[in-house]
């Protein structure tokens, strides 16, 4: 049902920290050969068809880093799979402007467009894996204005509160905080969208709960007709032909809006052993899924993209640390196919 604990701020932080420092030192860009490429860098995707920033400081570019230098040649090249593919910042909740300038002008620099991801909302995660967020309603306008002062006029697409409307619907954030945040996301996506090149995209779920019938409306409450589409599968792994139909379902019911597919862990599939209610926490046997593009073959879908970062920790479970903390060997094995 849940599955959308991501990033996660502690792990944003330790990021924008790389992305300040090497925002002039992204890759041309320019489709180089990659057998020239220098030990340890990360080069950006053509843009054509993935006109997403790579981050050259991440988790996974430093995991291929630190494995070159010791020798482990095999395991660089597995994790360089995910190095290589543009992946989604996590804002974290203290420094808004600043990490949201840092990925942006770092993005910039490589024209390139930042892929971030906003969760800091009151009440988050119903106190699990990920809880948190915001001290209450008027922190969480202030941090979105932040976010908003940090992108300025720069390219960004934003994929906004993952789990926020869901948890509504499915009854997980109790009914009194229901009008706040129906209220919160409402102006977010307002503040957001009066940015000159900002895309915003809601949070919708995933397939893995039949709820299109009954989340379209909070949806609409919360504002996705002023967004630019809504988001489907964060954090989850149903497959992308799923993901696509039930992105559908829901887009007939709010206007026809297209969504964004997260594409990151999905290539086997949902995992379907084990206690139901923790499927979604660090499943082995995983894959990564498409690679993210904005060159998708449907109308309706406006790009698959790595909202989730790969290796990087579901929660407590299963032997995983921390929610958003990075986990080596869980990305070793999404690298090969979950075999």
């Amino acid at each position: 049902m849940y599955g959308t604990r991501g990033g996660g701020p502690r792990a944003a932080a330790a990021a924008v920290g790389a992305a300040l420092l090497l925002a002039g030192c992204s890759s041309t860009g320019n489709g180089e050969d990659r057998e020239e490429r220098p030990s340890g860098t990360v080069t950006q995707q053509p843009k054509a068809s993935d006109p997403f920033w790579v981050n050259p400081g991440g988790n996974a570019a430093r995991q291929v880093t630190a494995y070159e230098k010791a020798g482990r040649a095999a395991e660089a090249d597995r994790i360089r799979k995910i190095a290589e593919q543009p992946t989604g910042e996590w804002i974290g909740p203290e420094n808004p402007a600043q990490e949201a300038r840092g990925f942006t002008e770092a993005a910039a620099r490589a024209d390139r467009t930042a892929l971030l991801v906003l969760y800091n909302i009151p009440h988050r995660d119903c106190g699990q894996f990920s809880q948190g967020g915001a001290a209450d309603g008027d922190a969480y306008r202030a941090w979105i204005d932040g976010v908003a002062r940090g992108i300025g006029d720069r390219r960004a697409m934003v994929v906004l509160e993952p789990d926020a409307v869901l948890h509504m619907v499915d009854g997980c954030t109790p009914a009194e905080f229901h009008e706040e945040r129906y209220d919160l996301l409402k102006g977010a996506i307002t503040a957001l969208k009066a940015l000159k090149n900002a895309k915003v995209y809601l949070d919708a779920g995933n397939a893995g709960w039949q709820h299109a019938d009954r989340i379209f409306e909070p949806l609409q409450r919360a504002g996705v007709e002023q967004a630019d589409g809504f988001a489907v599968n964060v954090s989850n792994f149903y497959s992308t032909q799923d993901s696509t139909g039930y992105g559908k379902q829901l887009s007939e019911r709010i206007g026809g809006k297209p969504f964004v597919i997260d594409t990151s862990r999905n290539g086997n599939g949902p995992y379907t052993d084990g206690d139901p209610q923790e499927r979604w926490c660090n499943p082995p046997r995983r894959a990564l899924g498409e690679a993210p593009t904005t060159d998708t073959a449907d109308p309706l879908v406006d790009a698959y993209l790595w909202v989730k970062r790969p290796g990087e920790s579901d929660g407590t479970c299963k032997g995983g640390p921390k929610a958003g903390q990075w986990w080596p060997s869980y990305a070793l094995d999404l690298t090969d196919g979950g075999s």
